[in-house]
């Protein structure tokens, strides 16, 4: 069972790393990273790079793709080679899925028109430019259609899990759970927005993520 997932200037770690650590823990699974050249590729606050082993010529019908997200999207939309290879891939793939703005690339490619999907919560109204109805959901699926989406960055492992059992089983699944030790209890609840807002503190951390944000440019 061949996985890729894409690499692009100014990627989301997590968003690749997270489901690459699932996936890689199954034998009948190979995951290679890709990007428009081999070498090195540099994550969005370039302090991370990560070595594409192969081009998206070179995997012209892998059976799974994962879709990382990143700031780095946001021209993915508009690169004909990428979203050409997206569209054409997902006509032979198993499945096709996305972490985070990674569904911003799908979208652009034409596979969310008319369904529900999910990204990073800040970033519905351009999920939804591409014809796409955006939903809190940590995962949407549409099976049917072959098609998975994750919402943020850490949403990756829910959603590599889900994709372990759809390609071998449950068992499978849950022994890359614990492989990987995957039992979360975070020390905050200001895991999704719906829970920040809950605990009252939702104000206090959007100013500090904003502020944060100016500090990057």
């Amino acid at each position: 069972m061949q996985v890729v997932i894409p690499l692009f200037p100014r990627f989301t770690a997590l968003d690749g790393i997270g489901p690459y650590e699932v996936l890689q823990r199954i034998p009948s699974i190979d995951v290679t990273f890709i990007a428009a050249r081999r070498g090195e590729v540099r994550s969005e606050n370039g302090l991370l790079g990560i070595t594409a082993d192969g081009t998206f010529e070179e995997f012209p019908r892998p059976d799974v793709i994962v879709f990382p997200g990143g700031v780095g999207t946001r021209a993915l939309q508009n690169d004909r080679q990428v979203v050409e290879w997206v569209k054409a891939a997902h006509a032979t793939t198993t499945y096709t899925t996305s972490v985070c703005t990674g569904s911003l690339v799908l979208g652009a490619a034409g596979l969310l028109d008319g369904l529900t999907a999910t990204t990073h919560w800040a970033c519905y109204a351009e999920l939804e430019a591409h014809g796409a109805t955006a939903v809190p959901d940590r995962v949407v699926e549409h099976l049917d259609r072959r098609i998975i989406t994750a919402a943020g960055v850490s949403s990756g492992i829910d959603m590599a899990l889900r994709l372990v059992e759809l390609l071998v089983d449950t068992t499978a699944a849950e022994a890359s759970q614990l492989m990987i030790e995957y039992d979360p209890k975070p020390p905050f609840a200001c895991g999704s927005v719906a829970s920040a807002t809950a605990s009252g503190r939702a104000d206090a951390v959007m100013a500090r993520i904003l502020e944060y944000a100016r500090q990057r440019q």
